[in-house]
């Protein structure tokens, strides 16, 4: 393990970031719309378009997408800081969140340049979200197992299978598909491929389903003989998993997989500021601050290498598996804390949003690659495996 953690180097986010996370407080202080910590506990799983649209006026949707796009072209800094004070005050933000942190630089990246011209715009201006397509029913986290497939017609692809636990599916208007155009889910790696689809074509079924709070975030995607064009395609045919590969880093290093569970500890603080027996929690939240503030360094380091233009896929894993135990172990402390006095006076705010975030955390060690994959990951960084 130390061979990998020495890979993290100890970085201190740029003062041009530090400049900007003072705009996005401002703008959070206006524009957030109010609501009740339970509510802002949805963290990045909240959605408004409108919200969306807002952010996209000030040219941060697409944060780091070149201006000629109608991206900031910010560096991955300042994307750090954004993210972090949006997750801070439980923004709304899940309408663009994917297409910001991966699909549009999946596209800028590996896109054509008519793809580029058609999608990143949309992206930018909040018009276009997108949702991924990874997992399936009978792969789970194993990708290089799935079994969607994309056939060549001749005259575009022909497109039949299915996805699962696609976040948001309902209200996106594509998906990113990983699906295979040759061989057999034996062949793993190879023979996979990436795709735009436009989830308005025929053919297309999205279900939601529903989880222990009653939400949808996640949807069954249904692909019965969807034509797509020529152009869906991203990269070159068989070129997916590199892609993908690239993708996730993007997906699981960011600081959304240390704050999913920030705004329950942050109310639990503030409650604890005005309860006589303050002091015997002292030492619980000085532990969870820290354990927070090591993670946020991790992270940042990951973010630092992407700057640098590397590809931290193992290192995202580790920040990943990581943070998101430590967002389960905060409801379950605050629990315990309220447990050991059941004659305390706890406010219904509080008692509502730790029952919300205890019944949507564990979810928070599937999304993204479940544990067991990640540390799979890991182990094979590591040459155990």
């Amino acid at each position: 393990m130390s061979a990998l953690l020495d890979h993290f180097r100890l970085e201190r986010l740029p003062a041009t970031a530090e400049a900007f996370r003072a705009e996005v407080k401002e703008f959070l202080a206006i524009q957030m719309p109010p609501a009740p910590p339970d509510v802002r506990a949805r963290s990045w799983m909240g959605y408004s378009a409108d919200f969306s649209r807002k952010m996209a006026a000030r040219g941060w949707v697409g944060l780091t997408l070149p201006r000629d796009y109608g991206g900031a072209s910010m560096d991955a800094y300042s994307r750090f800081v954004l993210v972090e004070e949006l997750l801070a005050a439980g923004a709304p933000v899940s309408a663009h969140w994917i297409a910001d942190r991966q699909s549009g630089p999946l596209i800028l990246k590996f896109g054509t340049d008519a793809q580029r011209n058609f999608y990143l715009p949309k992206i930018c201006a909040a018009e276009a979200f997108f949702c991924i397509g990874m997992s399936e029913p009978n792969a789970g986290s194993d990708l290089a197992s799935v079994g969607t497939r994309a056939v060549d017609t001749g005259n575009g692809w022909q497109l039949n299978g299915r996805k699962i636990w696609t976040t948001n599916a309902p209200h996106c208007h594509y998906m990113i598909a990983l699906v295979r155009t040759s061989g057999t889910p034996e062949d793993r790696h190879g023979g996979l491929s990436q795709f735009i689809v436009d989830l308005s074509l025929p053919g297309v079924t999205v279900r939601p389903i529903y989880d222990l709070a009653g939400d949808a975030h996640f949807s069954e995607v249904f692909f019965d003989d969807v034509m797509l064009a020529d152009d869906a395609l991203i990269g070159q045919e068989g070129s997916g998993w590199a892609q993908v590969t690239a993708e996730l880093a993007f997906e699981r290093s960011g600081p959304e997989r240390l704050y999913s569970s920030i705004v329950l500890l942050d109310h639990w603080i503030d409650s604890l500021r005005s309860s006589p027996d303050v002091g015997q929690h002292v030492q619980t939240v000085g532990k969870l601050v820290t354990h927070l503030a090591t993670l946020r360094h991790m992270s940042i380091s990951v973010t630092a290498m992407l700057v640098h233009g590397e590809s931290p896929v193992v290192e995202a894993a580790l920040v990943k598996d990581l943070g998101t135990g430590f967002e389960q172990l905060i409801p379950a402390v605050i629990e315990a804390a309220i447990a050991a006095d059941p004659t305390a006076d706890i406010d219904a705010d509080l008692y509502r949003t730790v029952t919300y975030v205890s019944q949507v955390a564990p979810t928070y060690s599937l999304r993204g690659g479940t544990r067991e994959i990640l540390r799979g990951m890991i182990a094979r960084g590591l040459g155990l495996r």
